[in-house]
């Protein structure tokens, strides 16, 4: 070590710019942990935000403190830990929705594989859904607008193969 001013202390003082890591409230990595009151009982609940969201991912029980009147402070095991949680519960919401907007299916016909798709497009104002055909080697056979309602399953897909392609009503 020589002489002069010790940047790793300093480094600890301030961390990054959007770096906050108070006892109740770190803010890392495009997540922020929240310890806060729970509503429910006498305890403590941490809330997991991800950064451009208004609301939680994830909000959870927290654990008391030595006290056993305040929450124990967040640390940095804890913080990795919410932080692996809360994505993976932001993993499965995006899957999910991503299956209730994609929808194929597989139908064998005398001239092979035809591939059935409903895309909807989620707009609050103006939704809209697209229903596509292609045959075994990915060239598309016929792609029309469909209600967002309309309803794909193996079913309706036949028809829609046997109609020639022709507009559901």
């Amino acid at each position: 070590m020589g002489m002069g001013i010790d940047h790793e202390d300093e480094d600890e003082e301030n961390p990054g710019p959007e770096e906050i890591r108070e006892p109740r409230l770190w803010q890392v990595d495009g997540w922020t942990a929240r310890v806060i009151k729970n509503e429910d009982d006498e305890g403590w609940a941490v809330a997991m935000t991800q950064a451009g969201h208004v609301e939680p991912a994830l909000v959870g029980p927290w654990t008391m403190g030595r006290d056993k009147k305040n929450p124990k402070p967040l640390d940095t095991a804890a913080f990795n830990t919410l932080v692996k949680t809360a994505y993976e519960v932001v993993r499965r919401a995006e899957q999910h929705l991503q299956a209730t907007l994609h929808r194929q299916f597989d139908i064998e016909t005398a001239t092979g594989r035809i591939t059935v798709m409903l895309d909807i497009e989620p707009d609050e104002d103006h939704p809209s859904a697209t229903l596509s055909a292609q045959d075994a080697a990915g060239e598309s056979l016929a792609s029309i607008k469909v209600s967002p309602g309309f309803v794909l399953n193996r079913a309706s897909a036949q028809r829609w193969i046997e109609a020639d392609f022709a507009k559901p009503r």
